[in-house]
């Protein structure tokens, strides 16, 4: 420190010197030589304390930390200051010291460029509606809510339809999309193939976006999966989020490849990470992991074996299928008269039950017999039964009388085995005509098992089958069954949902009793409904024997309704491409 004479320290009296390091106190242990000579100021300049020649950063430290009444430091106090601003005066002029010892350090090393957008820019009036998307946050929740439309729910759609179009996102907006999609889970598909390359290039950079390496490979994020070399360099260096991204890679370009690289370090691999592996077979399940699989029926994880077994019963041609249609076809078969089904449950787990995925302990509740011939019928092959059971269709099946009050249980695991095996012909025999007398259906026994039968269907059906349902049911148990219904809902879909709610508002019922179906309803139902909805909003006379309010209530949700609806078109149309609309003309 450059003076014009020299400048003399003296320890204050009582300071106690030479102190070893506090522990815990941070940086290192530098002493600096005393100098001798004056210690005023320059003229026209305060007076700042200096460290005595014995005041190391330690000490300055540990007196901070401990307070100058239990620890005094060993630095002069100068007139018109009090000890504890000396101090900090002190470690000020001790930090310019330290940090101009330091020596630079050599520059990190610049990352890689992103890959280049080749994908053609947002429309202008799209990129101011997709920033205000971004900018928009949920509300508290609570209280009433107002009949502006809310843009957090409406964002997946947007970005679904900016996909079909092939739009690149903006730059400057890619930092909040990647914020979203960290926050909201059923963002992320659609929030990541619209980012683009530059999403994974960014997460690299960002812990907080490492979420994005475990999708699809896209631009140059990943290595090409014939480029064997880094391919295995990745797989054995890279973080796990990435190895997951690599296996997806090399498994969509060839599927052997991907088994054998996940075979290479299976062993060592930890359990969470080998379920994690393990689940990611699901996308392009086929006869040939059949092999690997049953290698990790015997894995020291249970929760792997169970994956293993629910993947191998998944391919209606493993052993392992046709090892459960032995056991399930020796406890269900058709009775003597041969006009009903008899079950005998299995009195017993043996090991090699066990060993193919099925869980010996029943949860609470649960007998274990049924809790053991459900896992069997529920991982045998659906076209099992046909042959088993004199010959009859599925739909002749599950309208066979069941004895001894099995039916629940058997039809429970049929509906289970047909999600599972993607079968449309028995879960249309579970379903059932929508407008059965029983909403459950032949075999279904609750919503949420008909939602996933209902999510087999194609697209169309699906919509007609719960468009007949609302008919017959209304709304009060139809909210589950729509959110499986693809957007936009179609017409007949649709026209059913507002008829519904239309004759709710007549009965006077409480309008937040359908509030999940009026959500629904404004992301779901196509916009050209619109003018339907427009005689809604007003506010009509209070029926006698309605809820109190509840006009003003329902008056509310439709102009709500409408205003979204209004929104979502205006979306779609800033989404043309410049002069499609001229073209349609």
């Amino acid at each position: 420190m450059n003076a014009t004479g020299p400048i003399t320290t003296e320890p204050h009296p009582g300071a106690t010197g030479g102190s070893g390091p506090d522990p815990g106190t941070a940086g290192g242990s530098e002493s600096h030589p005393a100098t001798t000579g004056s210690a005023e100021p320059f003229p026209g300049t305060t007076a700042i304390a200096q460290p005595s020649p014995v005041a190391t950063w330690e000490e300055l430290v540990t007196s901070a930390l401990l307070g100058t009444d239990r620890r005094r430091p060993p630095v002069a106090v100068p007139p018109g200051t009090d000890l504890p601003a000396a101090l900090l005066d002190a470690a000020a002029v001790e930090t310019v010291r330290r940090r101009a010892g330091l020596r630079p350090a050599d520059a990190a090393e610049l990352p890689e460029q992103a890959a280049p957008e080749t994908r053609p820019p947002l429309p202008a009036a799209a990129r101011r509606r997709l920033a205000l998307l971004l900018a928009d946050r949920p509300g508290s929740g609570g209280g009433r809510r107002s009949t502006a439309p809310d843009l957090t729910e409406l964002l997946p759609q947007w970005l679904a339809a900016a996909n079909d179009h092939g739009y690149a996102a903006p730059a400057e907006l890619l930092p909040a999309l990647l914020d979203a999609a960290r926050g909201r889970t059923d963002l992320r598909p659609q929030a990541l193939r619209f980012a683009g390359p530059r999403a994974l290039w960014l997460a690299r950079l960002n812990p907080d976006w490492k979420f994005a390496l475990r999708t699809s490979p896209g631009g140059n994020a990943l290595p090409r999966a014939k480029d064997i070399d880094a391919v295995q360099r990745l797989w054995e260096e890279g973080l796990f989020a990435e190895r997951v991204a690599l296996l997806a890679a090399v498994r969509a370009d060839d599927a052997e490849a991907a088994r054998e690289l996940l075979a290479a370090t299976w062993s060592a691999e930890r359990a969470e990470d080998r379920l994690m592996f393990l689940d990611s077979l699901r996308a392009g399940l086929s006869d040939g992991d059949e092999s690997f699989l049953e290698r990790a029926l015997s894995d020291r994880s249970r929760n792997v074996r169970a994956t293993a077994a629910e993947l191998l019963s998944a391919l209606p041609n493993s052993a392992l299928a046709a090892r459960m249609a032995d056991r399930a076809s020796s406890c269900v078969a058709m009775d003597q008269t041969r006009s009903g089904i008899t079950v005998e449950a299995p009195h017993a787990c043996d090991a090699a039950m066990e060993r193919d995925g099925v869980v010996s302990q029943a949860p609470s509740g649960r007998g274990q017999r049924a809790w053991w011939l459900g896992q069997l019928v529920e991982a045998t092959p659906l076209a099992t039964w046909p042959s088993r059971l004199g010959g009859r269709s599925p739909e002749e099946i599950t309208a066979l009388s069941v004895q001894d009050d099995w039916r629940p249980e058997l039809h429970a695991a049929w509906c289970r085995a047909a999600v599972r095996q993607r079968d449309a012909v028995w879960a249309r025999a579970l379903l059932g005509v929508p407008s059965a007398p029983e909403a459950g259906g032949p075999g279904a026994v609750s919503l949420a098992e008909r939602a996933k039968l209902l999510a087999v269907l194609p697209a169309a059906e699906r919509a007609g089958w719960v468009a007949g349902f609302i008919d017959a049911h209304g709304l009060s148990e139809a909210f589950q069954l729509l959110g499986v219904c693809t957007l936009p809902w179609s017409g007949t879909l649709g026209r059913a949902v507002v008829d519904a709610l239309n004759i709710a508002r007549d009965a006077g019922s409480y309008p937040w009793s359908f509030s999940g179906v009026m959500g629904l309803a404004e992301r779901c139902l196509d916009p050209t409904e619109t003018s339907r909805l427009e005689s809604l909003t007003a506010i009509s006379d209070e029926p006698e024997d309605g809820a109190p309010g509840a006009v003003g209530y329902w008056a509310e949700a439709f102009q709500r309704l409408v205003g979204t609806l209004r929104l979502r078109a205006a979306m779609i149309a800033e989404l043309a491409p410049p002069g499609a609309a001229d073209m349609e003309a």
